[in-house]
């Protein structure tokens, strides 16, 4: 894709998310989940949004990082745990509503995000550290957020905690949310491999 096509995917992609944003703004479930759902997520796009502006990423990473936002804001609106999502849950047996999980499982998208940049500007020498730091990276941002999960579970509203929370009585749950996010990274680390393996020669030669 050309750089003029892929600036204008960026600007598709931010407009859908913004209208996500405006329509799932409408009557929310609970109106302080969905501020504390929407924040996070709204501080994200606007550092990709200023990132983008250092570095041009492509197309498969914007496409890849609109994902979790606009899933998000839905997740937001009706809270986790109520996303009409009964196909996927009847599909793998489940009583549990798992939008929550897929929603973490793209988080780990943002790897392929930070995989391009290492390669692009040349700050790794290494092909298991330009795979890895990703990886790791995406894991410690997991476990920040499970924290800050549970801070604001146990410091606001207990309905709107538990809903901001989103365990559904799974004890396990946040250590769960993690590995989805960690899967997420690892499967789309394998494709940025997959698609840019012919460049990674080029990192030892710092060209």
């Amino acid at each position: 894709m050309t750089s003029d096509a892929t600036r204008r995917l960026r600007f598709v992609l931010l407009g859908l998310y913004a209208l996500v944003f405006l329509v799932c703004a409408i009557s929310p479930y609970d109106r302080a989940v969905w501020f504390a759902e929407n924040l996070p997520i709204v501080v994200i796009v606007g550092a990709v949004v200023t990132l983008a502006r250092r570095h041009e990423f492509s197309a498969t990473s914007c496409i890849l990082m609109s994902v979790l936002p606009i899933l998000h804001t839905i997740g937001g609106h009706f809270t986790f745990e109520r996303v009409p999502f009964d196909f996927f849950n009847d599909l793998i047996g489940s009583e549990r509503n798992h939008y929550d999980r897929v929603a973490h499982f793209s988080v780990g998208f943002y790897a392929y995000a930070f995989a391009e940049i290492l390669l692009a500007r040349r700050l790794v020498r290494a092909t298991w550290i330009l795979l890895l730091f990703p990886l790791l990276t995406i894991l410690a941002v997991a476990g920040a957020y499970e924290i800050l999960e549970w801070l604001y579970a146990v410091s606001s509203d207990p309905e709107a905690g538990a809903a901001v929370l989103g365990s559904q009585g799974d004890i396990w749950d946040a250590q769960k949310d993690m590995l989805a996010d960690t899967l997420g990274a690892v499967v789309v680390l394998a494709l940025f491999w997959a698609q840019r393996r012919r460049d990674f020669p080029s990192l030892r030669a710092g060209t």
